[in-house]
């Protein structure tokens, strides 16, 4: 029976048909939920509610971050790898400062999600797709800083929303694919994850913390998250009340929420919150869990006989997964669900030649400028004659840990040759020969050195080679890079060299920020990284990709690890003076802004303002701006940051032209939590308005009154 699908007549075997296709939606979710037994309802508590005596093929879990994966260095799906598409890493996504590129790159995931589940020579992987990573990365020392979308939380949270509703799409009825946001809540350090707490008040709950998820939930349309292995203010994430409290009742979260893998067992074990499994299960269930990644049948069934659940928890639960379901349209028949049409004949998604594209644009998209005296980059084609690519991640692509497996890689080396043939020399010395990597550097015009993290550690479960290196339950030790000695020396055998930085985190680069007269940052995994490389090298387009979090210049800068307080931390709120600031990044072209406009002098519940500015393109060049408008409030009685990122709008100015950007700022975006009456309430006072191109250079300053 499992090649049945479900609103097909089983009536030929004896059976009655489980569903009318004439249901209406509901009534099909309590339909299925009639016909399971006990056994079969705490079976659809695991990451997959499929029922095959009734012929219900659902869906388990996929990861996503940035890239469908089935296979990578995790070997996510089995030993047996398929090819999907690859990204740039989320923290690479978020520095593109562009939602529609990212609900792009989201669409292609759940596009190559669904070939594989249906297509008939696969029928692999599954449709909940374990992303975005909705955590904020408010310390540069968390080792899966790489999976987030930076410190900040209206732009995590704007770009959790388009991840969401790329996944998702715009069907009235089915998602493409289903958003599993990850990991609720305050979930930003590793080391000691499944026993450490993260403590802080209410308001920084709502007005940090949780805000992403909120507004992938409430705006996005996500309904589904995992809850975080650490506890808040002493009680495990996995038990809290906020699950069921916020999530479910004020947000309107009627889906998926999982625990993390082993998450159960840290209960018992790590948290000591309860004395056994059975106990620990119970509390989960009427906490809000509907699925577990563990092994979990045993102590559910234990709770049930002893007393402690009862059959109606397991249907609630059960209930909330199969509305998932019902979404992705597993509750009917593939033919009435438009994305369930894969035959046997459909090409390979991932070898479609706009697809290859649309990873290159992203990728060079998500590259930022953070130095170029000279300036050295663009580099002329014919000034440099011989081209010195140095460096043990010069002919690598290196794949994370939430990675897959790309079709293809291009790697520096091969993307530079690719880019020029031979109009120029191209010397290599990609090995460890130091020696030969200098005479490459003194023989030619100038050097690309690329160096940077590897973000597998290179090296097993919860080991990393390097103290700067952090990964999955690693946090990093330090925040100076390795290879920088490797950079000493070829700045001293070639002072035209440009340093391409591949990494996952924030640096403090030290005296390469004052001495190396180029520096260029991408992120790892992606399969076009090569390629777009050679083409912002080389002038093709210029590079604007934006930091998403501020860069210390010592690791002495930074609290303490497990202070999430956010006393001193982070742009908001930190006094120190920074490396390079939330927001900056530098481009070939030069540009001006000027006559910030707001369309009226008072801005009241209900009653956005426009923000127009004008920005000129002064160079020879075209490029790429992030404008950029920041809040601060001037006569407000609450804690506030003493900056906030308020909205932005990525634009392309052709040289010597002027666009005029809009910006639209609504009083609830202003909102703050207030503790007494335990919401968000718009505050009346005097704002100020700051329009430029980071969080430290602000060009255009405007006054606001805010009315309550």
């Amino acid at each position: 029976m499992g090649d049945v699908r479900i609103g097909d007549s089983l009536e030929e075997k004896g059976e009655i048909p489980i569903l009318d296709r004439d249901l209406p939606d509901d009534e099909r979710v309590e339909g299925v939920l009639r016909r399971l037994t006990v056994a079969e309802k705490i079976a659809c508590l695991g990451t997959n509610p499929s029922v095959p005596r009734l012929g219900l093929r659902a869906s388990g879990h996929v990861e996503g971050l940035h890239g469908l994966t089935l296979g990578g260095p995790g070997q996510w799906g089995g030993d047996d790898p398929l090819p999907t598409t690859s990204f740039p890493q989320a923290i690479g996504l978020a520095a593109t400062w562009d939602p529609e590129l990212v609900r792009a790159v989201a669409e292609v995931e759940a596009d190559e999600a669904r070939y594989y589940f249906h297509h008939p020579a696969f029928r692999r992987g599954g449709l909940v797709i374990r992303a975005p990573n909705a955590d904020l990365g408010r310390d540069p020392r968390w080792g899966r800083t790489e999976e987030c979308y930076g410190e900040d939380p209206y732009l995590a949270g704007t770009l959790a929303v388009a991840f969401t509703r790329g996944l998702q799409g715009d069907h009235p009825r089915f998602w493409r694919a289903a958003a599993l946001l990850k990991h609720f809540f305050a979930n930003s350090n590793e080391d000691g994850r499944e026993r450490s707490s993260s403590d802080f008040d209410e308001r920084t709950f709502h007005e940090y913390y949780s805000a992403p998820f909120r507004r992938a939930i409430e705006e996005g349309g996500a309904r589904a998250f995992m809850a975080a292995y650490n506890a808040h203010n002493g009680v495990p994430c996995a038990v809290h009340p906020i699950l069921r409290r916020v999530a479910v009742q004020e947000w309107g979260q009627d889906g998926i929420i999982c625990t993390d893998g082993g998450g159960l067992g840290f209960l018992v074990t790590a948290h000591q919150a309860f004395p056994d499994l059975e106990q620990a299960a119970a509390a989960t269930l009427r906490a809000g869990i509907t699925q577990y990644l563990d092994r979990y049948q045993e102590a559910v069934t234990g709770a049930l006989a002893r007393g402690l659940v009862t059959e109606a928890d397991l249907e609630r639960a059960v209930r909330s997964n199969l509305r998932v379901m019902l979404r992705l349209g597993l509750l009917h028949p593939e033919s009435e669900v438009p994305y369930a049409a894969v035959p046997a004949a459909a090409p390979e998604p991932w070898r479609a030649p706009e697809r290859q594209a649309l990873v290159r644009r992203v990728t060079r998209k998500s590259a930022v400028l953070l130095r170029n005296e000279g300036p050295l980059l663009p580099l002329d084609v014919e000034a440099v004659r011989k081209l010195a690519v140095i460096g043990p991640l010069a002919d690598r692509v290196l794949l994370d840990w939430y990675g897959g497996t790309p079709p293809y890689l291009v790697s520096p080396l091969e993307g530079i040759r690719a880019r020029m043939g031979h109009e120029i020399e191209v010397l290599a010395a990609t090995n460890n020969d130091v020696s030969a990597a200098m005479r490459a550097a003194r023989r030619a015009d100038v050097a690309v050195v690329c160096v940077g993290n590897h973000p597998t550690g290179d090296a097993g479960w919860g080991e990393v080679t390097r103290p700067g290196d952090g990964k999955e339950s690693v946090d990093r030790r330090s925040l100076d890079l390795y290879d920088g000695w490797l950079v000493r020396k070829i700045l001293t055998a070639n002072p035209r060299t440009v340093l391409v930085l591949l990494a996952s985190f924030p640096y403090a680069l030290g005296w390469m920020a004052r001495e190396v007269p180029a520096i260029l940052l991408c992120t790892h995994g992606s399969q076009e990284l090569g390629h777009a490389l050679a083409e912002l090298l080389f002038g093709d387009e210029s590079p604007a990709g934006r930091l998403v979090q501020t860069w210390p210049r010592a690791l002495s800068d930074l609290p303490s690890m497990m202070d999430y307080s956010l006393r001193d931390r982070t742009y908001l709120y930190s006094r120190a003076e920074p490396l390079y600031p939330f927001g900056y990044g530098l481009s070939y072209t030069r540009f001006e802004h000027r006559a910030l406009r707001i369309s009226a002098p008072v801005l009241a519940p209900g009653a956005p303002v426009e923000v127009e500015v004008e920005v000129t393109n002064r160079g020879a060049v075209a490029g790429d701006e992030v404008v950029q408008l920041y809040v601060r409030w001037l006569e407000s009685r609450r804690p506030r940051p003493h900056l906030a990122l308020r909205g932005f709008c990525r634009v392309t100015i052709a040289p010597g032209e002027t666009e005029t950007v809009r910006l639209r700022l609504a009083a609830e975006e202003l909102a703050g939590w207030d503790e007494a009456a335990r919401r968000f309430t718009v505050e009346p006072g005097a704002v100020e308005l700051l329009v430029g191109a980071s969080s430290a250079e602000l060009r255009q300053r405007a006054r606001l009154n805010v009315r309550a």
